[in-house]
């Protein structure tokens, strides 16, 4: 397990926040397809919050995409490095999840987040931010719509529904379970939103949420459980 210190020119206000999103934004890439579905590897990157200890855990789980069996894994302990703000929740979990990816034996692949890419108030998510930063190929697959409205897909597993800020797509959501509530997906960096949506049918093969996402969750909080344990 690795141990992470804050950066030391981590931005520590709202505004010095807004401002590196606002000039990381501009390196976005959403044009390219990324990695076809069912190829290469996929990681999951999750985390745990100890609110008592200010305390973040994060995981990251390496899966080969064609039979979504575990390649590799990492975790890393950190203090939570900026305050609850919403739009600015990625401030308080990278530099654990950079260091969470820097510490696996192998490349990522497309990296998938349990959140938020272009699907956020200030179209720079988690997903969006890691992946400008790391040049990776990355998705968010959220658990709910945040603050975006969209229509009920239709029943089966596959139909989707455009996730809407007013007019503007910025996801879809997606059933990947017959007759259960869809996740949200949006695309991140270097990846099209069709494309962030075929990985996401191609990683439940089983569950509603993705084996990456549901992997990482579990190693993450297992990690925060061990950081601390007697």
């Amino acid at each position: 397990m690795t141990t992470v210190r804050i950066p030391e020119d981590w931005p520590t206000t709202e505004e010095q926040a807004r401002a590196v999103q606002d000039e990381l934004r501009a390196g976005m890439i959403l044009g390219e397809p990324g990695p076809p579905p069912g190829s290469g590897r996929v990681t999951g990157v999750d985390v745990a919050y100890d609110d008592e200890r200010d305390v973040v855990a994060a995981a990251a789980v390496v899966l080969d995409a064609s039979s979504l069996e575990v390649v590799a894994e990492a975790t890393a302990v950190g203090r939570v490095s900026f305050p609850y703000v919403p739009g600015l929740l990625a401030f308080r979990e990278i530099p654990t999840v950079l260091a969470v990816l820097a510490a696996l034996p192998c490349p990522p692949g497309l990296v998938v987040c349990d959140g938020y890419g272009l699907a956020h108030p200030r179209r720079f998510g988690l997903a969006s931010h890691l992946g400008v930063l790391t040049g990776l190929p990355t998705i968010g697959v959220a658990k709910n719509p945040f603050t975006f409205t969209y229509d009920d897909p239709d029943t089966p597993r596959g139909s989707s529904s455009a996730l809407l800020a007013g007019s503007e797509e910025v996801g879809r959501a997606l059933r990947t379970r017959d007759g259960v509530k869809p996740v949200f997906v949006s695309v991140g960096h270097r990846v099209t939103l069709p494309n962030a949506c075929a990985h996401t049918l191609a990683l439940t093969p089983a569950y509603r949420l993705p084996e990456t996402t549901r992997r990482a969750d579990a190693l993450c909080r297992k990690a925060l459980r061990e950081a601390y344990s007697v």
